[in-house]
C-alpha cells in the first residue's frame, strides 16, 4: 500500500533479551537523559525530570523544547502520557519501560526505543529492507475500470510479533483514471501537494486511492505473527486515511464525522479497527479480493458541486465467508472539490478506477549493523519465511481480472428501473471481464540509510507463470537449500549487500546474539460512545456484544439498522434516498448469502479461513437490513 511512514530507529541490548517484568520502586529511578538512535534532530534526545519544585509530576522534555506530562504506572512498568503528547491521537500514549538483567535501559515510545544515557549497545536501525516485489498489468483496454478481483497468498512472514515492522503482503492500488486531466488534482494544503513535489505536476497517483490488503503495520495495536486484512484509502491527498467504518489508518481515536468514508454492508462479517484477523493456520492459503464499483446511491448535484453514484465495494472470498463487506461512501470522494472546484467529477465517485500493478510493499524492517576486526560491514534482519509449493515457487498473486460496467454495475442499476435483482456473481463474458497479461519487475530491494542494493543472484527471482490463460505472480527460489527463507545475514562487498550464512558471520560482530524488539503495545481503540451515537441520531438495535479474536483482543460491537449506522447517519439525505438504499441492502442481505460464489474460485490453491469470531449470525429479528458495527477494540 502507498503508506508514507517516517523511518524509525531503535537501540537494543547486545547479548540479553529485553524484559519488562522488573518493576521500578520509585519515580526518582526514571530521572535522566534518554536518546533515540541515531540522533537526527532535537526530538531524538530528551530528559525525564520533575515538573516544578514539588516533585510530584514527571515531565518529558526534548531538545526541541516540546514537553508533556508523564504519569507513572510502575506496577505495569509504564509511564502514561497526557493529551499534551503530540503523538497521543496516533496511539503512542505511554512509555513502556525496558530492562536488561534487572536494570532500566530505556523505554519504548510507539515504535521507537529511547536508551538511557548510560546504556551502550549495538543500535537497531530501521530500513533493513525497503522496496517492492512487484508486477505490472499489460494492455488494458478502455472501459474495464469498474472493478478488479484477484487472489493473494496469506501466511505468517515472522515467527514473533516485532515492533517497528511493516510489510504489505500482495495487493494492488486503485486510483481514479485522470490520465486525460492536465491540472493539479491536489490543491495547496494537502499533504501530497505541500510535501511531495516529485508526484507533481498532476499528483494523479496520490490524489485519491483505495489501498490496503494483507500485511503487518507499524500502527497495529495488537501484534500478531499472523498478518491481518486492512482496508485503507485516502480521499484528499493523504490529509487523512480511512480504514474502517469508524477509524482511520494508524489512529486509535475515532474519525471525525466529516472524515468517515466507509460504511458497513455485510450482516455477517465484522470489521475491527485493527484489521480483519485470520484463523490460526494460513500457510499460503488464498484470499479472494475484489473492489467493484456499484451504483448503490444516486448521483446528486449541490451548490458545492456534483457527487457521483459509484460506491466502491469490497468483496472477500474465503472458506468461511464470501460476499460484500463494506463500501466507500461517494460523498467522501467529492468533498475535496467543495473548496477546489477544478476537480469536480474527478474523484472515485465518478471516474473509473485505474489498476496498473500489484506488489508486496516492504516499508519498515529493523536491522543491526556491526563490523568485524578488519572493518568489514555486516548486517542482520529478522528471519522472513515464505510458503513454497512443490515447484519451488511462492505464489504471491494470481487470477487478476478487470471488469466493465456490464459485469455487475449495469445489472444492479437495472434493478432500480424495475428489473429483477441480480444474482451477484461477476459476469466474466468477454465484454464484461478482461484478464490482463502481467509482467514481473526485476528484484530491486535495498537496505540501510544509503539504500545499498541487495545481491539477489542465487536467492530468488520474481516471475510470472501462465496456465490455461490464467496468470500468477510468483517468486522462484533459486536454491533448494534456502527456498522459502529470505537471507538474514549480509556482508557489504563492492557496494552491494551480499547474503552470508550464519556460520560465516564473525563472532566479534556479535550479530548472532542480537534480539529484535518484540511488539508489546496494547493501546485500545477509543470507544465510539453510545452517547455520541445518540447525538447523531443513530439508534442501536441490539448490543453491545463482545468477541475475542485470535490476536487476543476484545472487540465490542452493536447492531444497527443499516441506514442508521453512524457512518451514514451524518449525511443530510432525503427520506426517500435513505429508504431506497435501505431497500437495496435488504435485497442484498436476502439474495446474496455468505455461501454464494461472487468471484470465480482460484485456478489453484485452497481458500484461507477468516477468524471464526468475526463471522457473525445476526440476532433473531435482525437477519435482514441490519449490520454489526465495531465500537471499541482492546485487551480488556
Amino acid at each position: 500500500m502507498l503508506q508514507v511512514i517516517a523511518e524509525s530507529f531503535f537501540l537494543l541490548m547486545t547479548t540479553a533479551n529485553l524484559t519488562v517484568d522488573v518493576p521500578m520502586q520509585s519515580p526518582e529511578q526514571l530521572l535522566g537523559i534518554y536518546y533515540r538512535f541515531p540522533v537526527e534532530n532535537p526530538w531524538h534526545k530528551g530528559e525525564i525530570s520533575f515538573r516544578g519544585h514539588e516533585k510530584t509530576i514527571l515531565e518529558w522534555k526534548n531538545q526541541a523544547g516540546v514537553s508533556w506530562d508523564l504519569f507513572p504506572d510502575l506496577e505495569h512498568n509504564k509511564l502514561k502520557t497526557g493529551s499534551g503528547n503530540p503523538y497521543y491521537q496516533s496511539g503512542a500514549k505511554e512509555f513502556n519501560l525496558q530492562f536488561r538483567d534487572g536494570e532500566l535501559i530505556g523505554f519504548l515510545f510507539g515504535s521507537d526505543f529511547f536508551a538511557a544515557a548510560d546504556y551502550v549497545g549495538i543500535p537497531q536501525l530501521s530500513g533493513g529492507l525497503k522496496g517492492y516485489l512487484s508486477m505490472g498489468l499489460l494492455e488494458v483496454p478502455e472501459g474495464f475500470g469498474y472493478g478488479v478481483s484477484f487472489y493473494a497468498s496469506v501466511w505468517s512472514l515472522i515467527n514473533k510479533p516485532l515492533a517497528g515492522f511493516q510489510i504489505g503482503l500482495p495487493s494492488t492500488w486503485i486510483t481514479p483514471d485522470n490520465r486525460d486531466f492536465k491540472k493539479p488534482l491536489c490543491p495547496p494544503g494537502t499533504v501530497a501537494r505541500d510535501n511531495w513535489p516529485e508526484r507533481g505536476p498532476y499528483y494523479q497517483d496520490v490524489f485519491q486511492t483505495i489501498e490496503g490488503g494483507i500485511g503487518y503495520w507499524v500502527s497495529t495495536q495488537f501484534g500478531s505473527t499472523q498478518p491481518k486484512y486492512r482496508i485503507n484509502g485516502t480521499p484528499n491527498g493523504y490529509n487523512h486515511e480511512i480504514s474502517s467504518p469508524g477509524w482511520g489508518f494508524g489512529s486509535v481515536t475515532p474519525l471525525k464525522p466529516e472524515e468517515i468514508g466507509i460504511a458497513q454492508l455485510s450482516n455477517s462479517l465484522l470489521i475491527p479497527p485493527d484489521g480483519i484477523t485470520f484463523g490460526k493456520e494460513t500457510r499460503g492459503a488464498m484470499i479472494g479480493n475484489a473492489w467493484m464499483a456499484l451504483p448503490l446511491t444516486d448521483s446528486n448535484k449541490t451548490s458545492h458541486g456534483p457527487t457521483g453514484e459509484m460506491c466502491w465495494t469490497l468483496f472477500l472470498n474465503t472458506s468461511n465467508f464470501s460476499g460484500p463487506v463494506a463500501f466507500w461512501i461517494p460523498e467522501i470522494w467529492s468533498y475535496l472539490s467543495q473548496s477546489y472546484p477544478a476537480i469536480n467529477g474527478r474523484g472515485l465517485d465518478n471516474q473509473p478506477g485505474r489498476i496498473a500493478s500489484g506488489a508486496m510493499e516492504i516499508n519498515t524492517v529493523p536491522y543491526f549493523e556491526s563490523t568485524d576486526d578488519a572493518g568489514n560491514i555486516y548486517r542482520r534482519i529478522p528471519q522472513l519465511r515464505f510458503p513454497v509449493n512443490q515447484n519451488g515457487l511462492t505464489i504471491l498473486m494470481r487470477d487478476v481480472k478487470l471488469y466493465s460496467r456490464l459485469s455487475i454495475y449495469n445489472r444492479l442499476k437495472d434493478w432500480s428501473a424495475g428489473e429483477p435483482f441480480p444474482h451477484g456473481r461477476f459476469d466474466e463474458h468477454f465484454d464484461a471481464c478482461w484478464v490482463p497479461r502481467i509482467r514481473s519487475h526485476p528484484f530491486s530491494l535495498v537496505q540501510g540509510e544509503g539504500n545499498t542494493p541487495l545481491f539477489s543472484e542465487n536467492i530468488l527471482e520474481p516471475i510470472v507463470t501462465e496456465k490455461d490463460g490464467s496468470y500468477a505472480f510468483a517468486l522462484k527460489w533459486l536454491s533448494s537449500e534456502t527456498e522459502g527463507l529470505f537471507p538474514e545475514y549480509y556482508k557489504l562487498k563492492d557496494q552491494v549487500m551480499e547474503p552470508v550464512e550464519i556460520e560465516n558471520v564473525p563472532q566479534e560482530t556479535n550479530l548472532v546474539n542480537q534480539q529484535f524488539i518484540e511488539y508489546n503495545f496494547k493501546n485500545s481503540y477509543q470507544h465510539v460512545s453510545v452517547g455520541n451515537q445518540s447525538e447523531n441520531g443513530a439508534k442501536i438495535a441490539a448490543g453491545p456484544f463482545n468477541i475475542e479474536l485470535v490476536d487476543g483482543s476484545i472487540v465490542t460491537y452493536s447492531w444497527y439498522r443499516f441506514i442508521d449506522q453512524p457512518a451514514l447517519n451524518r449525511f443530510n439525505w432525503s427520506p426517500s434516498k435513505r429508504e431506497k438504499l435501505q431497500d437495496l441492502v435488504e435485497n442484498i442481505h436476502s439474495e446474496w448469502s455468505v455461501r454464494k460464489e461472487f468471484m470465480s474460485a482460484p485456478q489453484l490453491g485452497e481458500l484461507v479461513a477468516l477468524d471464526s469470531s468475526l463471522v457473525l449470525t445476526p440476532p433473531k429479528g435482525l437477519e435482514i437490513g441490519f449490520v454489526p458495527i465495531a465500537t471499541r477494540q482492546s485487551y480488556q
